[in-house]
This record gives structure tokens, sequence and C-alpha cells, in this order.
């Protein structure tokens, strides 16, 4: 086959993605493909049948320990680049390792679907519900066997010129501790957890800085945990154990920052819980091929979902191939298997 795999694009998560579709092209070659390496946002100034190519050399992209400076992209005011759009229409199925922004949100997706464009992983109306945490919670939340954080949605517009008053608000109606985070976006860019009261109207105007629209839940001391989807059954849970504070930015991309354990150890009927809410989830949000949930286990017991992936994460250090790895499955399989997938969507419709 011949794949395009789009990486790069616009959002905080820029870095990931470019690392991710470097791993993901080179993974592919090894299962026989022809594949183009494409960076959504940059130019392609000469484009022929030969772009495709079976072996891709040392490509490759490392990940800094903070999110990229975005302005001059950002200032070009265009998605994608000269002939991008060209390149994945010669291509039989475009892999999507795309993270945040208009690359996870639908958008993306809902273009490729006007212009007859097959790409990897869930339709656009599943991404769209996928990327806002509040309506995810709004979907989730009275589905049984699902149990998410208590939390109230955040708006700029409000906040702007109330500052103090909406935070006493919010701190009133979530109480401490708390963690506030962007409503889209992920690789917990914008992500505060709020101790005391003097953290919070920061902690608001980071999140707001990134998005309209926040969520701040309470937070719930336990241990975290990811469960991937693939083909429509969960995979074993992973654990995920920062060295120092949380999984933020950093310590989920740089090596040696975190401590990830799959098979979890963990006793068996939480294990089982945790992998039918995964299935659920990705169910009931409408997704398909692959997806990743993530959990936290309370310390005072109860397993809470916290948000869908609908995108994972495939670098070297990310959670889905760990757990792939855990049942047998290696990367360029993997990679395989979300193709396979993918296509068969189009096979059904």
């Amino acid at each position: 086959m011949k794949i395009a795999v789009l990486c790069g694009g616009l959002s905080p998560e820029r870095d990931v993605s470019l690392s991710t579709g470097a791993q993901v092209a080179k993974a592919l070659c090894k299962k026989g493909h022809l594949v183009a390496l494409v960076d959504s946002a940059s130019d392609i100034d000469n484009v022929s049948g030969d772009i495709f190519k079976n072996d891709l050399g040392s490509v490759n992209a490392l990940i800094g320990d903070t999110a990229p400076d975005l302005g001059a992209l950002l200032d070009r005011g265009e998605f994608f680049g000269k002939n991008v759009l060209k390149v994945c229409r010669m291509a039989d199925i475009v892999f999507t390792a795309m993270h945040g922004g208009a690359g996870e949100d639908g958008s993306l997706q809902a273009a490729f679907d006007l212009l007859g464009i097959k790409y990897t992983g869930s339709g656009h109306k599943g991404c769209a519900v996928s990327m806002d945490k509040v309506v995810t919670k709004r979907i989730m939340e009275p589905v049984k066997g699902v149990s998410m954080p208590h939390g109230v949605t955040l708006n700029r517009g409000d906040f702007e010129g109330n500052e103090l008053s909406y935070a006493e608000e919010t701190l009133a109606a979530v109480g401490l501790p708390m963690v506030v985070k962007p409503a889209g976006g992920g690789s917990s860019v914008g992500v505060s957890i709020v101790r005391e009261e003097i953290e919070l109207l920061p902690a608001i105007e980071l999140a707001l800085s990134y998005e309209p629209k926040a969520v701040a839940e309470e937070y719930i001391k336990g241990r975290e945990f990811s469960v991937g989807v693939l083909g429509g059954r969960a995979l074993p849970p992973i654990e995920i154990k920062p060295k120092t504070g949380f999984y933020d930015y950093k310590n989920k991309y740089q090596s040696g920052m975190t401590d990830e354990i799959c098979p979890a150890d963990i006793p068996d009927d939480i294990c089982e819980e945790m992998k039918a809410a995964a299935v659920k989830v990705h169910e009931e949000l409408g997704l398909s091929a692959y997806s990743r949930t993530d959990f936290i286990l309370a310390d005072k017991g109860g397993v809470y979902a916290l948000e869908a992936n609908t995108l994972p994460g495939m670098t070297a250090m990310s959670l889905l191939p760990q757990e792939a790895k855990a049942v047998g499955i290696d990367f360029p399989e993997l990679c395989q298997i979300i193709v396979n997938e993918s296509m068969n969507k189009y096979d059904k419709d």
C-alpha cells in the first residue's frame, strides 16, 4: 500500500506528533509499505510518485521538555502546507499521526471525509466529542460502569473581567484540591493541580490562555493508569508512576522521568473493570480502530475515567505501544493492525 503518514501540525503537541510520525513511518516501511512522511504544516515543492519510499533511512524527531513555540507557523494562517493534500490524495490511506488541535478535534477528519481521503482512526464526530472534555463528561457521566470526577466548566468570556469572583465560585463548586485543564488539547499542556487557594487564579488563567473553555474538577488522589482499545478489544492496563510531580508534558516525553508498568500490578477485578470501562468509553463516544482512556484508581477506592484519546501517542515511550507489546504485538505490527482496522471501517461503509 501507499501510505502517507501525516504529522506535525499547529498544536502545542506538534513535537510529539513529529516524533510519532517518524516512528510510525519507519515501522510501516518495515511492513513492506511505500510511505511518505508528511508534515501537515510544511510545504512540499516537488510531488511525484517517488515521494512514497520503502526506506526512510535515519529520519527521526526528538521531543523537547516544553511545548514548542508555534508563532511563525501560526502567522502563516493556513493549516495545510503546499501540496500536502495532493500527497494525501495519492495515498491509499493516510495514517493520522496528529496530536491536539485541528488534527485531533475532528476538523482534519471532516476535511478528509469531504475530500474522499481515507484515514486511520476515528471519524470526525467521535474525534470532536472526545477532544472536548466538557462534552465527553456530559456523555459519559450517566453511563453505567463508568465513573468520572465531579467538575465544572470554565468559560473565558465569563472569567475575563470577573476573575476574583469567578475563582471564588469555582472553589466553592469543586473544592480543594482540584485539577484545572483546557477543555481540549492533550499531553497535559496547560494542566495545573491546585492545592491552595492562591494557586487557583493562575491555574484558571493558564488553562483559558490555551482555549476558551476549561474544566475544573476534583483532584482524586490515587494511582494513574491508561487502557488502550484496539479493534474493539481492551489491551492490558498500564500504570503510570512519575518520579516527581504529576504526569505532565516533561514527565510524559523525557526519558527516565516516569516508570510505566504493564501489565499493571492490580487485582484481576480492578483490571477487568478498567478494561470494560475503556471499551464502553470507546463505544459510547463512537470511536473506531483504536483509542486510549486514562484512569485513576482512587486511594479511597473506585475507578475514575479521566478522558479519552482518539489518536494516542505512538512514540518509543508511548503507552499504547507498551500495552500492545504486553500481549505480543510489536510496534510495526501495531501500526499494521491500526491500518487494517481503519480500512475495515471503509469496507463496512
